[in-house]
């Protein structure tokens, strides 16, 4: 397993996650979805943003686009796309595998609305090749995400 797993994995050991290594790509979130065998919509993308120089955590249902003006608006404030290497170093890992927490720091968090709409959630677990399958409700507690809509 690479690097980026097995940080996760110490991050997040005694939360009972089952993180599966894919012998296929997760990079996005429809390759997820073919590998896990779930509904795109199932599928966490874990995107970073900043808001006043400050990194946001926007977790997105895979078929979504987050809207930049709208969520902007509904912040409060205005944002912008984190380039990879303020991924990384937000995070601790690379664009394709960053978690939705287990972080070296905890991020502001936002998580989209429509992730209540599915029973299982699939998202990255420190690579491109791993994920672990969650619950919308466990995702928000472990996250302390603030749900919204971000389309």
């Amino acid at each position: 397993m690479a690097k980026g797993v097995d940080r996760f994995r110490e991050a997040t050991v005694g939360l009972g996650l089952n993180i599966q290594d894919q012998n296929q790509s997760t990079h996005t979130a429809q390759e997820a979805a073919d590998a896990v065998g779930s509904p795109v919509g199932a599928i966490v993308k874990s995107l970073v943003f900043l808001v006043e120089g400050q990194p946001l955590l926007v977790l997105v249902s895979g078929p979504n686009m987050v809207n930049l003006d709208a969520l902007s608006q509904r912040l409060g404030a205005s944002l912008s796309k984190a380039d990879a290497n303020t991924v990384k170093t937000a995070t601790g890992f690379s664009i394709g595998g960053v978690p939705p927490f287990g972080h070296p720091q905890p991020l502001r968090s936002v998580m989209d609305e429509d992730f209540f709409a599915q029973e299982t959630l699939w998202a990255a677990a420190g690579s491109a090749n791993a994920v672990f399958p969650i619950t919308p409700t466990r995702l928000q507690e472990l996250s302390g995400a603030q749900v919204m809509c971000v389309v």
